[in-house]
């Protein structure tokens, strides 16, 4: 899959309501985010996503309404890839490290780590 432009936090902010709500009209998305005032504002954004191949318009209905074009995962994953190249000159471990060091990780969060770094180490013996 060819990677989209990156969306900025506005549109991420947009994705994340979609991602949890599923495709929506653009006032569903303004409602959630509490911008009930803002109603053009979100349509702009929701229409330069759409340009920018973030979001897919289903314009059968005088409504139109917007979808992710892509699920949350393949989002972060293309954005930590970014990422990584960038910032890390594709070192993953440097990543990881920085992360855990800077970052509130939960118990269960941890255990998810442990296990896939155990995973990782078996299918390198």
């Amino acid at each position: 899959m060819t990677f989209r432009r990156k969306p900025t936090d506005a549109e991420l902010a947009i994705l994340r309501v979609l991602w949890a709500r599923g495709p929506s009209t653009v006032r569903d998305v303004a409602v959630e985010m509490g911008r009930e005032g803002s109603y053009t504002t979100v349509l702009k954004i929701l229409q330069i996503m759409a340009d920018k191949g973030l979001v897919r318009r289903d314009e059968k209905s005088r409504t139109h309404v917007y979808e992710a074009a892509d699920s949350e995962d393949t989002t972060q994953r293309q954005l930590v890839g970014d990422l990584l190249n960038r910032a890390f000159d594709g070192a993953a471990g440097k990543l990881v490290l920085r992360a855990l060091e800077d970052g509130k990780v939960t118990p269960d969060e941890l255990a998810e780590i442990r296990k896939l770094l155990n995973k990782r180490s078996g299918e390198r013996s």
